[in-house]
C-alpha cells in the first residue's frame, strides 16, 4: 500500500517566537515543515522535533532565499513569510535611516524575495497558500513607530494586491495581523493556531484577513494593563 507524500510547508522566522510555534502547530496537522531562518543551530534542534527540514535563510538576500526554494522542492503546498521585525522607536525626526531600510528590507523585501523564489512551488501544488504575517501596525499610526508601520502596511497592500494579481489561480492569500505579541508560549502558540487554522480550509476558501490582539489591546496604543 502506498502513502501520498506529506503536504509541504515552507516557514520563515521559524527559530522563535511565532515562526517556531506555527512550524510546530503545522507538523501537528500532518505537513512537512521546512524551517527557515538565519540561527541554524535553533532550527536543527526545531527540525529534528518535527521530522522537517531546516535551511539557513537570510530572506533579505535573493541568493540564500533561492537555496531555501532549491530545499523545499518543486511543490510547496503553503508559505508562511514571518521573518521580519521592528528596529529603533525614536521619533521620524529623529529615526536612523538604517533602522528603516532593515524593517523595509526584512518585512517587504523579504515577504517579495520568499512569495517569487516559491511562486513555481505553489502552483505546482494547486492548492498554493501564502500567509504573510503583518501586525496591528500595518492597520495604524502611533508616535514612535513610523518605520515599523510603514514596513507593515507596505506588507498589507502587498498580500492585498497578490490576491488581486493571482484571482485567476488556484493560490490563497492571507494577511494575519497581530497586536501584541508576549514571549510567553501561551500567547505564540494562540497566533500560530490562527496560521494553522488558515491551512486548513478547504482549498476555495481564501481568508483575506485576521487580525488578533489580546482583550486588553483595544488598539495599537490603547492597552489596560493591570495595576
Amino acid at each position: 500500500m502506498t502513502h501520498a507524500s506529506p503536504r509541504t510547508a515552507v516557514v520563515t522566522g521559524a527559530s522563535s517566537g511565532i515562526g517556531a510555534a506555527t512550524a510546530r502547530s503545522l507538523a501537528a496537522e500532518g505537513f512537512h515543515v521546512v524551517c527557515a531562518a538565519r540561527r541554524l543551530d535553533r532550527l536543527v534542534q526545531l527540525a529534528r522535533e518535527l521530522g522537517g527540514t531546516a535551511v539557513e535563510c537570510d530572506v533579505t538576500s535573493v541568493e540564500s532565499v533561492a537555496g531555501l526554494a532549491a530545499a523545499a522542492g518543486d511543490t510547496v503546498h503553503v508559505l508562511v513569510n514571518n521573518a521580519g521585525g521592528a528596529f529603533g522607536q525614536d521619533a521620524v525626526a529623529d529615526a536612523d535611516p538604517d533602522d528603516w531600510r532593515r524593517m523595509f528590507e526584512t518585512n517587504v523585501l523579504g515577504t517579495l524575495h520568499v512569495f517569487q523564489a516559491m511562486l513555481p512551488a505553489l502552483r505546482a501544488s494547486g492548492v498554493g497558500l501564502v500567509v504573510n504575517i503583518g501586525s496591528t501596525a500595518g492597520r495604524g499610526s502611533y508616535e514612535g513607530g513610523a518605520g515599523y508601520t510603514a514596513a507593515k502596511h507596505g506588507v498589507k497592500t502587498l498580500t492585498e494586491t497578490l490576491r488581486l494579481e493571482h484571482v485567476a489561480e488556484p493560490l490563497r492569500f492571507t494577511e494575519i495581523a497581530p497586536g501584541m505579541v508576549r514571549t510567553e508560549e501561551f500567547a505564540v502558540t494562540r497566533y500560530a493556531a490562527a496560521v494553522t487554522w488558515v491551512a486548513t480550509r478547504p482549498a476555495h476558501v481564501d481568508v483575506d484577513l485576521m487580525v488578533l490582539r489580546p482583550r486588553a489591546q483595544a488598539a495599537q496604543h490603547k492597552v489596560h494593563r493591570e495595576a
